[in-house]
């Protein structure tokens, strides 16, 4: 079971589980990953919306694996996967030691981390950073 995150919410950042309230359209490589990660048992899935805030991608995805083994296993088979739905090849950085994995998926960018780096790094607090006051 995908745990939650408590984020606030007008930070334009949405935790949950692939079949959680999330808007990823049917058929989007956004619901792929997200599926995927649910499937293979990701932890504390987050989705940032990157729109007006970056060009290099539509969307973040921050989720934590319980051991390197994990986390290199859902960077493998999620590469695997969305080749498969037809999303073109992406590029894996950090598989070797699989402590922070990160996965481009063009419009999409996976983070999957060890709880521990996760927390060191805290991207989520970094890229909600300018929304804090927007509401």
């Amino acid at each position: 079971m995908t745990s939650l995150q408590s984020l606030p919410v007008d930070a334009g950042i949405t935790s949950g589980s692939a079949t959680g309230s999330l808007a990823a359209a049917p058929g989007s490589v956004l619901e792929l990953v997200l599926r995927s990660l649910d499937d293979d048992q990701a932890q504390d899935v987050v989705t940032i919306p990157l729109e007006g805030k970056s060009s290099v991608a539509d969307h973040m995805v921050i989720a934590s694996g319980r051991s390197t083994r994990q986390v290199a296993a859902m960077a493998q088979k999620l590469a695997e996967r969305i080749k498969q739905g037809g999303f073109g090849h992406v590029r894996i950085e950090g598989l070797p030691a699989a402590d922070w994995v990160l996965i481009d998926a063009g419009d999409i960018v996976v983070h999957l981390f060890r709880p521990e780096v996760r927390s060191f790094y805290n991207l989520e607090r970094m890229w909600a950073f300018g929304d804090q006051g927007a509401a």
